[in-house]
């Protein structure tokens, strides 16, 4: 049996965890606003204002913390005014980007803003660069965020709503150097001042604003932009057009053209997908230490507002609306992303998984009246205590537990911790799809109470849920031989491909 040990530093605190790490992403993309949030408020579906009720309250049971929208590509053809005001009199729009399908503008501002009020979620606006201008964007913030009296307060209370929204993150265009406008770096960095500087704060409304960012490994891209913001190697503070980078990567298992199915998938192909999970921590490394060339106080933010894995469409389903199942494997990726992400919290302060409803890796699919909570639905609520936590140094020794894959090799075992309220949480898991795997947590510098573990895995890394069988990946209690208690700590036999948390009462020595 593999092992690994996994050293914990229970008495350092390390950054903390942003509860944004574990935000969401909802773009007008085949059906993740169009029957997965809104139905209409004439829908049989139990509904507010149009807003799917059984959505919200299994978002609500998340902590979900933020919302982005509404894109994505669509972001850079959306134009906000039309999707405001009655809306049988709001302008319909062809949706270039996904599906060359008619957009109704049904679902807008005011929508949009009433479903984060649902949630308890921050809104995240990404506003239009790519056909948009900088008036438009302007406007936006100000009919949103403004108070007293103006033009645009004026429109916002013709349309119902008396009082300012707060609305803090704001996204700058989004994938510029792609489908947001095939822009160069050093154009764009140009237009993220101009509009860095128009979208204005009012009143004590702040804004956090997001400049579109790199592809992958672009790090020229990043450099481009931290240079419009400061000099190498100073300490003066990053001048103010933007406060944060954003950054994309999505989780293959094979080229783009072939990304290969969801569900019908081999062992090669499993291995393949988490090695390419596993470089999105190259990938932050390389953005974050360009950035510390140009702010080494780490005041400028890195967001990776959009991550997940991407496979061919479902068979029989529209190829521009991005459907697909959602596995085990998935739900690996995701416990490994967030490992990543809680090691580079001092840098990385949001990150959007891609897309919440029925689009990619989605939190949740919905099937008429049906809702199903997908494998990945249940890692962020396994992992739902790391939000806003303070990291925990954990230093893996993992000599027995790799695997080669092709010209890689791949650590199978992975693990993060953190504290909050003094309890400890740690997450774990085993990559292996065929062999369990031993863990020892050395637990140094405290002692913890006693352990409560929980398990999500199944018979297969191709388990999925669906409306017939919506259990069959889902968490249950880890109890008996799988966890025993050692003088240093705890040693947790993992079964393979399986996914572990432990949480316990923490006392510091000393």
């Amino acid at each position: 049996m593999p092992t690994a040990t996994a050293i914990i530093n229970l008495d350092i605190e390390g950054p903390t965890i942003s509860r944004h790490l574990y935000g969401h992403f909802a773009e007008h993309l085949g059906r993740c606003v169009y029957g997965g949030f809104w139905v209409g408020e004439d829908s049989p579906i139990p509904n507010e204002g149009g807003i799917r009720l059984d959505v919200v309250a299994a978002l609500r049971a998340l902590d979900i913390p933020n919302l982005r929208w509404p894109g994505g590509c669509f972001a850079d053809e959306y134009h906000w005014m039309d999707g405001i005001g009655p809306r049988e009199q709001r302008p319909r729009m062809v949706n270039t980007h996904w599906g060359n399908v008619e957009e109704n503008n049904h679902f807008g501002t005011h929508e949009f803003m009433a479903l984060c009020e649902l949630l308890g979620a921050e809104p995240y606006i990404s506003g239009n660069v790519g056909s948009g201008t900088v008036r438009e964007m302007s406007e936006w913030v100000e009919y949103l965020t403004r108070d007293g009296d103006s033009p645009m307060v004026r429109l916002r209370k013709e349309n119902g709503r008396e009082e300012p929204w707060r609305v803090k993150y704001w996204g700058i265009g989004n994938e510029t150097w792609g489908c947001g406008g095939n822009m160069r770096a050093e154009y764009f960095a140009d237009l993220a001042r101009q509009y860095g500087t128009y979208c204005r704060d009012h009143g004590d409304n702040k804004l956090y604003r997001i400049a579109s960012g790199a592809s992958d490994e672009d790090y020229k891209w990043t450099e481009t932009l931290m240079r419009q913001i400061n000099c190498f190697g100073c300490e003066a503070t990053p001048r103010t057009y933007y406060q944060a980078l954003s950054v994309h990567y999505y989780t293959l298992a094979g080229p783009w053209e072939a990304k290969g199915s969801a569900t019908a998938f081999d062992t090669d192909d499993y291995y393949r997908t988490m090695v390419s999970a596993r470089r999105v921590d190259r990938i932050l490394t390389g953005h974050s230490t360009v950035m510390d060339c140009y702010d080494p106080g780490r005041t400028v933010g890195l967001v990776l507002d959009e991550w997940g894995t991407w496979w061919d469409v479902e068979p029989g389903t529209n190829p521009g609306f991005l459907f697909q199942q959602n596995t085990l494997r998935d739900a690996l990726v995701a416990s490994t992303h967030f490992d990543i992400f809680h090691r580079h919290a001092a840098r990385l302060v949001m990150a959007n998984i891609a897309q919440t409803v029925n689009v990619l890796q989605a939190m949740l699919l919905t099937d008429g009246d049906a809702l199903v909570l997908t494998p990945t639905y249940h890692v962020f609520e396994m992992n739902k205590g790391h939000q806003d936590a303070t990291s925990l140094p954990v230093h893996v020794r993992a000599d027995g537990a790799r695997r080669t894959v092709g010209d890689t090799e791949l650590e199978t075992v992975s693990v993060s911790a953190s504290v909050k309220d003094g309890t400890v949480l740690v997450s774990l898991s085993n990559l292996d799809a065929e062999e369990p795997a031993e863990v020892t947590l050395d637990l140094r510098g405290g002692r913890i109470g006693e352990a409560r573990a929980r398990i999500l895995t199944a018979d297969k890394v191709q388990a999925h849920n669906t409306p017939q069988a919506p259990e069959t990946v889902a968490p249950r209690a880890f109890e008996g031989e799988g966890v025993r208690v050692t003088d240093r700590g705890l040693v947790l036999t993992l079964p393979p491909h399986s996914f572990v948390t432990v949480q316990a009462p923490l006392t510091v020595e000393g």
